[in-house]
């Protein structure tokens, strides 16, 4: 039980991350140029590249992170067990 209540909060926290990553996004170019965002992309990037080979960009707007927030979310059910 433990394992999956830490296996849940990994992915609340990884979600979270991601989402971080998506609203920095937006930010100028300049801000994304430190530590701080080169280390959420270095961690989101490999899951995502994926998720970007089933959906391509569409008219600019990369709509892979809603496949992935769909999966974390549905593994999260699966093992919360609702």
């Amino acid at each position: 039980m433990f394992a999956v209540r830490l296996l849940i909060a990994a992915i609340d926290v990884y979600s979270l991350v991601l989402f971080v990553r998506i609203l920095l996004s937006w930010a100028p170019e300049g801000w994304r140029a430190n530590v701080f965002c080169e280390f959420l992309h270095a961690i989101t990037e490999p899951v995502l590249k994926p998720f970007r080979r089933l959906l391509r960009p569409i008219g600019g707007m990369d709509f892979s992170p809603i496949l992935l927030f769909i999966l974390l979310a549905v593994v999260e059910h699966l093992l919360r067990g609702r």
